[in-house]
């Protein structure tokens, strides 16, 4: 047994017991009810039009859709513009169709487990759980000056590693000379063959 049901200005097809996702509608004391129906089976398997059918849900959710992000763009204009975009939807679960003649329901749902409420802590338990301020133990704050020394020894170290390599390349470079190019006459290049 399902139905076609028009909400929203889009057509869902609809069995008792299903959830759908439907634009957002006001809902009358958490019931739902979809006067626009397209068409209804019965117990035989026809699908046909049926005058006075009604599909009624009850709401699960009322809640927005993940975020869309819009981009206008165009061309060569440096025109540029983004922003989000989330649509709100309404969670419906079908619980009755009622084709006139027939009317079928779906099953009830199981009741929801409540968890005991939980007891509140004493405030002792909390400073002894480590609620209070975080100070590292046998360590106490620097002074700026023995940041600065700190810095300082480090851009020291940095400024002879680059002094050493500097002239590493340097005698690297005085043992190789450089290849000489023969000048031309009038500026010619040379032809070459293989």
């Amino acid at each position: 047994m399902y139905a076609v049901i028009l909400a929203g200005g889009k057509q869902y097809r609809v069995s008792p017991g299903d959830t759908i996702r439907v634009e957002k509608m006001a809902a009358e004391n958490g019931r739902i009810e979809f006067n626009d129906v397209l068409a209804v089976t019965g117990d035989k398997g026809g699908l046909g039009k049926v005058a006075g059918a009604l599909v009624v849900g009850s709401v699960v959710e009322e809640a927005r859709a993940p975020k869309i992000m819009v981009f206008h763009f165009k061309r060569k204009k440096q025109y540029k513009k983004i922003y989000g975009h989330r649509q709100p939807y309404t969670a419906v679960r079908i619980v009755e169709i009622n084709s006139g003649d027939q009317k079928f329901s779906a099953p009830e749902l199981p009741a929801k487990k409540v968890k005991a409420a939980r007891k509140p802590e004493a405030e002792t338990d909390l400073l002894t759980r480590g609620a209070g301020p975080r100070i590292k133990r046998g360590s106490q704050p620097h002074s700026r000056s023995h940041s600065a020394d700190v810095h300082k020894s480090h851009k020291s170290e940095s400024a002879k590693a680059k002094k050493v390599t500097h002239e590493k390349l340097t005698s690297k470079a005085a043992k190789t000379k450089p290849a000489v190019k023969k000048s031309t006459q009038s500026g010619k290049k040379p032809n070459k063959k293989n």
